[in-house]
This record gives structure tokens, sequence and C-alpha cells, in this order.
């Protein structure tokens, strides 16, 4: 066993149980682990702090296992682990609003750097980091044994944060079929279609679950812009809640394609206008704000702009740019739901910019509800990163 020795006072953060060790708190290492390899952490007075694995070219040097300086990684805690996040998930599936879910949410569930979404009889994973992916077949294994119809587990290993981790992307099927080109899921009463071989993250933004049930409560004959509309999910959640018309903008044009046909797969769409408009979505709404354009609900869900510490400064700015448009095309009473997926951008700071916007449109807004990821994508209260998705339903 490698152990790693901290530097004075720095074992504070593993004390709070925070699950990652940066590189500046690592005094020395008696041994030289390979990368996955399990590590021990020890106080510079020689106290246990827990075991990790180590990731050499991260500046997240070791993401933490246990805490318990009792206890083993091996594959009985691999087992352990991947059975009760999957267990903590159980009122989802006996609810039966849904059979697409997140079943292992890195490490707010313990499993640092590996996600598994389940998309109706197929799971997909991600394994983002040295010791996922060292421990990868032992997790697909206890998947198997545990949810046994499951038809295959296919793999979506090409994410930045693979990289930075000296890791190559690794793309296909893990075990079991291979799945369809489309998957098709159904979130209450709505269907979907589900890319998971080359859509965002795993194929579809589950972690909207809940916030496109609270969006759609205010879409009841309205007319509604979903800009960054993706495959359409808030917009069909819109339709299906009696929506006169939905305008998707989005600069994908497959992902476009795919939200048409999500359209026609729900009859209940029908009954509302759909619209698709390809091209860069701050172009898009400077041309409707031009033209004088207006709606009733607008939703703004961005892709994350904040990839570093040092970026967010500049990342703020494309926020308010967006949420100046999306203020100055609401009506007077209208509805804004608005979103940030980048860890980085505190709700604190999100809240700020989107009031700064409203500054700048000369607009009143009220905040009706402050909104973030899915329950099935928990935030662990010692690791305050986790808290990704935030979100401001708003009033004009």
């Amino acid at each position: 066993m490698v152990d790693f020795i901290l530097h004075p006072k720095r074992e504070l953060s593993l004390l709070r149980r925070h699950p990652w060790v940066f590189s500046n708190a690592i005094a020395r290492m008696v041994g030289m682990p390979y990368p996955g390899d399990t590590v021990r952490l020890l106080s510079d007075k020689g106290v246990v702090l827990g075991y990790g694995s180590f990731s050499p070219l991260s500046q997240i040097q070791v993401r933490m296992w246990t805490f318990d300086g009792r206890e083993s990684v091996d594959e009985a805690l691999i087992e352990r682990l991947v059975a009760e996040s999957v267990g903590r998930r159980a009122v989802l599936f006996a609810e039966d609003f849904t059979d697409a879910l997140r079943l292992i949410n890195a490490e707010a569930d313990g499993i640092p750097g590996c996600v598994v979404d389940k998309y109706g009889d197929w799971l997909v994973c991600s394994f983002t980091s040295a010791g996922a992916e060292q421990w990868k077949l032992e997790i697909v294994g206890a998947l198997r044994r545990l949810l046994p119809s499951c038809k295959g587990v296919y793999e979506r290993s090409d994410a930045d944060a693979r990289s930075r981790e000296g890791l190559e992307p690794c793309v296909g099927t893990l075990a079991g079929e291979e799945p369809p080109e489309r998957i098709e899921i159904r979130e209450g009463g709505c269907r979907f279609l589900v890319d998971v071989r080359a859509g965002h993250k795993t194929g579809f933004y589950l972690d909207q679950r809940e916030n496109r049930a609270k969006v759609a409560a205010y879409a009841n004959g309205a007319e509604v812009l979903n800009a960054f509309s993706y495959t359409g999910g808030f917009g069909i959640a819109a339709l299906a809640a009696g929506a006169a018309s939905v305008t998707h903008v989005d600069l994908s044009e497959p992902a476009l394609e795919i939200a048409k046909a999500n359209t026609e797969r729900n009859a209940i769409c029908t009954m509302g206008k759909s619209e698709f408009i390809c091209g860069n979505v701050f172009e898009v709404l400077r041309k409707f704000r031009d033209q004088g354009r207006s709606f009733d609900l607008i939703i703004l869900d961005p892709p994350k702009f904040v990839t570093s510490k040092a970026a967010l400064q500049k990342a703020s700015r494309g926020y308010k740019d967006i949420n100046l448009l999306g203020i100055k095309l609401l009506r007077p009473g209208g509805t804004l739901a608005t979103f940030s997926c980048s860890e980085r951008m505190s709700p604190d700071f999100f809240r700020t910019v989107v009031m700064e916007a409203a500054l700048d449109a000369k607009r009143d807004l009220q905040i009706i509800s402050h909104l973030q990821q899915a329950q099935d994508h928990p935030e662990g209260i010692f690791f305050p990163e986790g808290l990704y998705l935030k979100g401001l339903l708003c009033r004009a």
C-alpha cells in the first residue's frame, strides 16, 4: 500500500469528509502508485484519514473511496456502494412516473468519477476518473446483478474531464446488447427519444425532470420560447400542459431533428404550434428583439459557460447577455425560467447576474422559485461542488 502524507493542517478537509485531495496538499508519498491505484492518506502526524484513488495528472490528486481507515477498497466495497446508490432510487422506481433516471451520481454517491443513467432497458455509464476506470468492470458487474432485466450497458466515457485524468475516450457496449439508435423513455405523460451514443451528456437532461414539470405549470395558453432547446424537453412538457405555441431554438440540427420527432411522438403536442429554428441562440434572440417578438414563457437553459475559476467573470457576461435578451422578450406578467449548469457559478452569483440583467432591461422580476437538479442527482452535504445546476423561476 502506498502512503500519501499530507502537509500540516491539510487534513482538515478530509476530517470534514470532502472527497478531493489536491496535489498541493500532499507533502510526500511512500511508494510509487500507478494511475487509479488505491492509496492511503495520512496526516503529518501519521493519523490514517482514509483511502482514495490516485490520479497523477490531475490537480485533484486523490479522490476518496472511504474515510474509514479500517475499511478495505475491494470488490466487496464497490458492490456495496453500487447497491446502496441504486437502492436510494427505489422510491423513484416505485412512483412509475419515469423509466429514465440517474442511478449513480459520482462523489455524491461515494463513487468518484462514475455516473450511471438508466434509459428504459439500458444503462449508460460514464467513467471520468482514474479510480472509476480501474474499477469499471466491477461496477458494471454489480449493476448487472442488481438489475438483471436491463438489456445492456453502454459506455459514454467521452467527457473532457476524462482527458484531464490522462485517459483516452471510451465509447461502446460494455455488456449485453448494443442499444438501438434511439431509445424511447417516458416522463409523466410524455415520451422522448434519446440518442445515448452521440447525445449530450449520456443522451438526455435527466437532471431537469422536476424543473420541466414546474415550468410547465405556467404554460397553459402561453406562447413559449425554448432557447437552447436540445431535443425539446421543456417545450414538449409545455405543449403537453396546454401551451399555445413553442419556438425551439438550438445550434444543433441533429438535436432539433430529434425534437421534431419527439413532438410528433406526443399526440397531445399537436394541439399547439411548434417552430424549430437552427442557429446561434444569442443571434436569434437579438433578431427576435429587433423584430419586436415577445413571449409569455421563456426557458433559457444554456450549456456550461464556465470551465474554470479563471473563466468565471468572462462566463458571467455570457449569462448576463442571454438573460438580458430573454427578459427583453418577456411580456408583462410573463414567466422566465433561467438556468446555469456551471458548478463554479454559485446560486448567489447567478442570482446577481440575473438581477443585473433585469436592471439593464429596466424590468422588475419576482423570484417565484429557486430550481436545482432533480432528486436522483443528489448533492453530498460535504461536497458543495456537487450542486452544479441552479435556476430561477421568475415573473416579470
